[in-house]
């Protein structure tokens, strides 16, 4: 008999792995699933132009809320001085491990994004490769703050 115990636990020692997998994957589809609303909505939202020669000197606040989901939504803190862009702050923004500013992608930082914007001076730049719905939703961000510099 004492042989037979060592075959059951053989027998039945990869459900755990099978089952914690299949729970990883039913979760994964969950969220999936429950994101796909908000992508579709900042999929199809249109950034506008803006005129970035006439922008009025102050500090002004923009964000993307969405209306299906949240966890794209962004508020930053423009500074604009001598008609030019001097500052861009996200409070509350991504941090890594080190207490740094969280990559988008491509090594480039939701600032350093909004950073090409501002020197480009347009808000028809590339998204970055990865993060193209964020992207869209720092743009947008950056849009409603600059609409109210016009």
């Amino acid at each position: 008999m004492k042989k037979d115990r060592p075959k059951r636990k053989k027998r039945w020692g990869w459900l755990i792995p099978v089952g914690v997998l299949g729970l990883l994957i039913v979760f994964a589809l969950g969220m999936l699933i429950v994101d796909t609303p908000n992508r579709r909505e900042i999929a199809e939202m249109e950034i506008g132009q803006i005129d970035f020669s006439s922008l009025n000197d102050g500090t002004y606040t923009g964000s993307y809320i969405g209306t299906k989901g949240h966890m794209r939504d962004v508020t930053l803190t423009v500074t604009v001085e001598n008609g030019v862009i001097t500052d861009i702050s996200i409070p509350g923004e991504a941090l890594d491990k080190e207490g740094n500013p969280a990559e988008l992608g491509e090594g480039v930082t939701a600032i350093g994004y909004l950073t090409r914007a501002a020197a480009a001076q347009s808000l028809g730049i590339d998204a970055v490769s990865g993060a193209t719905l964020t992207s869209k939703t720092l743009l947008k961000a950056l849009e409603n703050a600059l609409e109210q510099a016009q």
